[in-house]
């Protein structure tokens, strides 16, 4: 196993599992772009302590899972188990989070003097200069919301809403 590899921990009624998987395919798996889990484990071993290599003993396995298939408990374990990310990973998350995030903010929010967008570069200067941490996990949606306030206080930001109106001939209506 010289390979890099994540452990995927789950823990249910103070009985621990682990599996042995690969960082970016499990990560994919998580986010629902693959289905099948084969060639994502590194071995098909179900482990109650990967770094000792002791394996979780058949009758926990059966209480638990109510099965003795690994790649069904495998998949379980992927599932609801917490998967420690890489710092590459983890870092690549952030970077496309946060672009999400300043593409927002130039699409709804404006310069009160102006009525123009701020440019992506300086709303992204901006979240620096306020120190705002971005969570991969949550979205981006949410996060915007707190990131504005903090960003208020740096440059300025209107959020523009437009009223928009339209006539439709009485002919056209179905």
């Amino acid at each position: 196993m010289t390979d890099k590899y994540s452990v995927v921990k789950y823990t249910f009624e103070g009985d621990k599992f682990e599996i042995l998987v690969k960082p970016d395919p499990a990560l994919d798996y998580k986010l629902g772009k693959i289905k099948d889990i084969n060639p994502i484990l590194v071995s098909d071993e179900i482990y109650s302590d990967a770094s000792k290599g002791t394996r979780s003993s058949s009758e926990k396995l059966l209480k638990v899972f109510k099965t003795e298939d690994s790649l069904i408990i495998a998949e379980k374990i992927l599932q609801k188990g917490v998967l420690n990310l890489t710092t590459d990973q983890r870092r690549k998350m952030i970077t496309e989070k946060r672009k999400q995030i300043i593409t927002f903010i130039v699409k709804t929010f404006v310069d009160p003097r102006s009525h123009l967008p701020h440019p992506p570069l300086r709303v992204e200067q901006a979240m620096n200069d306020a120190r705002v941490s971005i969570d991969p996990f949550k979205n981006s949606e949410e996060q915007v919301k707190d990131i504005v306030e903090k960003l208020r206080s740096i440059i300025p930001l209107k959020s523009e809403n437009l009223l928009l109106e339209i006539s439709i001939p009485a002919q056209y209506v179905a």
